[in-house]
């Protein structure tokens, strides 16, 4: 009898995981490469043009975005950085960081950040500030915990919380759902999913409208405090590969 129990208990574990890489094989199989425009608007205004590009490069996945600005978006240039650059590994735990940059025409505001999975530090440095600081499976930085978004909405996830690098520390920000909506685009009337994200004892909400059949990528990001929308960007074209 016992022989039988534990007979059985092999072939559930077994089916057990043969379903996590199954699952994890689609996940793999969903995530694709994709190019993006989008509008960065602030105070109603159109201030700023972004570019996002999501390549398979090798064993890692490159995530890259571009902005220029428009009109008066020289007084919102914090708000939409002029590029960033973030290289993860992708796997059936997530997104793993490996490096990430930040640059734009003020040295001060550079970011440039590097994840060493054998020490389990991350070291570089953050707007002039020095950074040596624990790795630990939730550290994102401002670009790779977008495409963690992602990787996890495409496994069946929603992320509870990351924590996201910030000078010479990590804060955490709590994901979670925050109910549907139909955005009319340049693409057409799509159906989205939308999730929240918010610092803890901040008062600042973040949104992102993802599309589940855009392989969940944002189509609309938005932060508010309060009634009041400080930003807000919204998709012009996607073309994914």
């Amino acid at each position: 009898m016992r022989t039988t129990r534990n007979a059985h208990r092999r072939l559930a574990l077994l089916a057990v995981a043969l379903s996590l890489m199954a699952a994890r094989a689609v996940c793999a199989a969903e995530l694709r490469p994709y190019e993006a425009s989008y509008r960065g608007i602030w105070h109603g205004m159109t201030v700023a043009v972004s570019d996002l590009k999501l390549e398979h490069t090798g064993d890692t996945w490159t995530y890259s975005s571009s902005s220029s600005p428009r009109g008066i978006g020289h007084l919102a240039a914090g708000i939409f950085p002029p590029r960033q650059v973030s290289v993860v590994r992708v796997t059936g735990a997530g997104v793993q960081p490996v490096s990430y940059k930040s640059e734009g025409g003020d040295r001060a505001k550079a970011i440039d950040l590097n994840y060493d999975s054998g020490t389990l530090r991350v070291t570089g440095t953050y707007e002039g500030t020095r950074v040596d600081l624990p790795l630990t499976p939730e550290v994102q930085d401002d670009a790779s915990v977008e495409l963690a978004l992602t990787v996890e909405l495409l496994a069946g996830r929603t992320p509870k919380s990351f924590r996201i690098i910030d000078r010479d520390t990590t804060r955490e920000y709590q994901f979670a759902r925050d109910g549907e909506a139909t955005l009319q685009t340049p693409l057409g009337a799509i159906a989205t999913v939308v999730y929240r994200s918010q610092k803890s004892g901040s008062p600042r909400i973040t949104r992102f409208w993802c599309a589940p059949d855009r392989g969940y990528i944002p189509l609309k990001v938005e932060q508010t405090r309060g009634a009041e929308v400080q930003w807000t960007m919204e998709i012009d074209s996607l073309t994914r590969h």
